[in-house]
Parts: C-alpha cells; structure tokens; sequence
C-alpha cells in the first residue's frame, strides 16, 4: 500500500478543522438567531431566516471598547440633591441612515427599523464593509398637541461613524434614507427598562415637569436615544427634547 505523503495528511487535517470550524459557526448563528427569534415573539415580531448573519456579526463586534458615541458637547448639568435631572447639550450637524416605520405598536416599530439598519451596518451598503455600531440608536417619536398620546409613526436613525460622514456608503434597502441634521441643542433625561408607548409618555410628561421652561422646546417632536440593544430586558435610555431652532 502507498504511504500517504506528509503533505496529503496535513490538507486532510487542515479540511477536517475547516469542517469543524465551519459547523461551530453554523450552530453560533442557530443559537442566535433561535435567541432573537423567542425576543422578537415577545414583541409580537417576527425575526426572518436572513438575519441570521447581520445578527452573528453585530454580536461579535458588540464590544463596548468599539462602540463609538456620538459626539456632543455638554453645555449644563442640572442636579438635585446629587442625583442627575437633565443635561443639556449640544449635537453638531451630521449624516444619518434613517427609517421612517408605522407599525401597529412602538416595540414593533423599533424592532424592524433596527434589524433594517442592522443588515445596512452589516455589509449591506455600496462599500460592502461593515460599518460598526455607533450609539445611541435614536428614534424620533410625535405626540398630539396635548402630549397625551403618541402618533403611531416614528423614525429609526443610525448616526454614521465619523469616518464615513463625508461620503456614507448607499443603503442598498430603498427605504432607508440619508439625511443630514443640523446642529441641535437637546435636554436628555436618562431612564432605564423597556421602551413602550406608556414608558416614553411618562418620561414626557416627567421632563416636562423638571424643565424650568418646556416651552422653548417643540411640543410634538421627541427622541428616544437606545444605548443597548433593543432585544435586551434593562435597557439603558435617554428621552431628548429638542429646543427650537
């Protein structure tokens, strides 16, 4: 019988490692996206087999250490017996991937816009690179004139990282658009647990109350700045009011 060369030996090894590798990514993917899947039950969403890569890549880059902020400068810090009540600050002018969602509820709303935005960040563009996650994850919501209720419409906006703000890569997803803001001064309240219709309008209303002079902001327009995953039960939140242009 012929000897097997040391060198066929090691490219059988070599496959057999690939193999292996290669099952170890499949069942890492499974297991996320099964994880998803039972989150986005709970949401009354429904997480698609596609997802299943956009949400293995983001997981392995989901370090905080490479998460960039967004760049703000902090005019004042209001306090009260040492606990924080708002600081107001200033954002500069910048390009965001933004998408506009109607879903029946809040939590549906920003779950599909995320995932949108995800597969954009996730080498779904005209660079075909990954982008990387900065945060927070904003989404801008209205209420009626009376702040008593929210309008079902919101807009889902991903601030795209400083390296890529002059020419941002082209969403190959028609419906998300680039759009430039300009510079803004915001009051930002943090508050931590689930998003809903309920949760924002309480923080609304609570804002509303600290503010020494609400009315210098829009009335109808807010933000919910997301510094955790949407997925996740204790999120970390801001509620911004916008002050008049």
């Amino acid at each position: 019988l012929a000897e097997e060369s040391p060198d066929s030996a090691y490219h059988s090894q070599g496959s057999s490692l690939e193999e292996e590798a290669e099952r170890m990514e499949d069942e890492e993917q499974e297991r996320l996206l099964s994880y998803w899947q039972s989150v986005g039950r709970g949401h009354q969403v429904d997480v698609p087999r596609d997802m299943a890569e956009p949400i293995q890549q983001l997981t392995r880059n989901n370090n905080p250490q490479e998460r960039q902020t967004i760049p703000f400068t902090l005019i004042q810090r209001k306090e009260k017996l040492g606990d924080l009540l708002y600081e107001k600050r200033q954002y500069g002018k910048a390009k965001w991937a933004c998408i506009k969602m109607k879903e029946k509820q809040y939590e549906q709303s920003i779950c599909l816009g995320f995932m949108k935005l995800m597969r954009y960040i996730c080498e779904q563009n005209s660079s075909g690179l990954y982008l990387g996650i900065t945060i927070p994850i904003v989404t801008i919501v209205h209420t009626n004139e009376s702040q008593s209720e929210m309008t079902p419409s919101v807009t889902v906006a991903y601030y795209l990282p400083e390296v890529l703000q002059d020419e941002p890569p082209h969403p190959f997803d028609s419906d998300i658009i680039i759009e430039e803001w300009p510079s803004t001064i915001v009051y930002s309240r943090s508050f931590r647990g689930i998003t809903n219709e309920d949760s924002i309008m309480r923080e609304i209303n609570l804002l509303a109350e600290i503010l020494e002079s609400p009315e210098l902001c829009l009335q109808d327009t807010f933000i919910i700045a997301g510094y955790t995953n949407p997925a996740a039960a204790n999120r970390h939140n801001e509620i911004w009011f916008l002050q008049r242009p």
